[in-house]
């Protein structure tokens, strides 16, 4: 076959990305990034405004990007549910509060003249994955503000029609009134407890409760105030050895291990790629918390030789979403050459 080239983008709360793949070497290049149109830039604008900013910053470089690759199709990585037919039911961290669905693939369709696809952002980072990992089904989980994940099995993603599935950060692992808030604005979400944001707030609140104790830590030395307290010294602290930081981070991954858990033993995944910023920051220590807690716990059936495979580690880059978007893309475009050669 010969090689095709797809434009692929991957927007965030924070970031948009857009990037060139090519099917010869399944990799992105010509990769620009820039602020998203979204909450974090217009703190308090209408839902409505927002969605209209992001479409237009989206519709406008892409238009540019697919002129300048030469591209027959755009891939769009986007962080909130989709449907199966291209609409954003809801953006928490791009533009908040729910408001109306979104027909983003239409939208953009309509303005670049190409066939265009939008998935959930997940879902086209387990694109990167499926290859490497094989006939075996996994679940990819993100840890990084927040907490994501997406199970792939059979070939498929798992998802409903309206983009329901997979969102274990939105489980409530904590029922309690005063269980952190998660961004979604519900409480005690895996999203507001185990998450990146959710351990820096863990790490204050423990330092707060045990002064002491905080202050014979590493993270003391890098911050004497726990207020002013960030990730960056709660990743270096954990890596060094530190026992408080490590604990704190243990007390989030119990949490994130009682979900796995409860993944595989409803449905039998026993593969677990954990990808996210905060996650790879920390690194292979990350891992080995992660499944002293799942060995803790125990699986059904599993001995703890067979936990100890359960858990890796993801690519350590955050190209994730734009190199599964392109896979994807690559897959549903031989699945219509096959189709039209019956």
């Amino acid at each position: 076959m010969s090689e095709q080239v797809f434009t692929v983008a991957d927007i965030g709360g924070t970031t948009l990305r857009i990037a060139r793949y090519g099917t010869d070497t399944g990799a992105v290049t010509d990769i620009h990034r820039t602020p998203t149109e979204g909450m974090d830039r217009y703190p308090g604008a209408p839902v409505a405004d927002l969605q209209n900013r992001v479409v237009e910053q989206l519709a406008d470089l892409a238009a540019r990007a697919v002129q300048r690759h030469d591209s027959t199709a755009l891939a769009l990585a986007f962080a909130g549910p989709v449907t199966a037919d291209g609409r954003v039911m809801a953006a928490p961290t791009i533009w908040g509060r729910r408001g109306e669905p979104l027909p983003l693939r239409l939208l953009l369709e309509e303005r670049l003249g190409l066939p265009v696809v939008v998935v959930n952002d997940l879902t086209a980072a387990v694109w990167r994955y499926a290859a490497t990992e094989g006939t075996q089904p996994f679940c990819l989980i993100t840890v990084s503000s927040g907490i994501g994940s997406k199970v792939y099995r059979a070939g498929e993603v798992l998802l409903d029609a309206d983009g329901h599935g997979g969102e274990l950060g939105h489980w409530t692992c904590d029922p309690s009134p005063q269980a952190p808030r998660c961004d979604c604005g519900g409480r005690g979400h895996l999203g507001a407890v185990a998450s990146g944001r959710g351990m820096q707030a863990a790490a204050r609140r423990a330092a707060l409760a045990a002064p002491a104790d905080y202050a014979r830590s590493l993270l003391a030395h890098s911050a004497p105030d726990p207020e002013q307290l960030d990730n960056r010294a709660l990743v270096a602290a954990v890596r060094a050895g530190d026992g408080f930081a490590t604990e704190v981070l243990r007390g989030g991954l119990a949490h994130l291990a009682s979900a796995i858990n409860a993944v595989f033993t409803s449905i039998g995944v026993r593969r677990y790629v954990i990808m996210g910023g905060f996650a790879l920051a920390v690194g292979p220590r990350f891992a080995e918390l992660l499944t002293e807690e799942l060995q803790r716990l125990g699986c059904f059936g599993l001995s703890a030789e067979d936990i100890r495979r359960m858990v890796v580690l993801g690519e350590p880059d955050d190209d994730h979403g734009l190199i599964g978007a392109g896979r994807l893309l690559t897959a549903r475009s031989m699945a219509r050459q096959i189709v039209s050669l019956r």
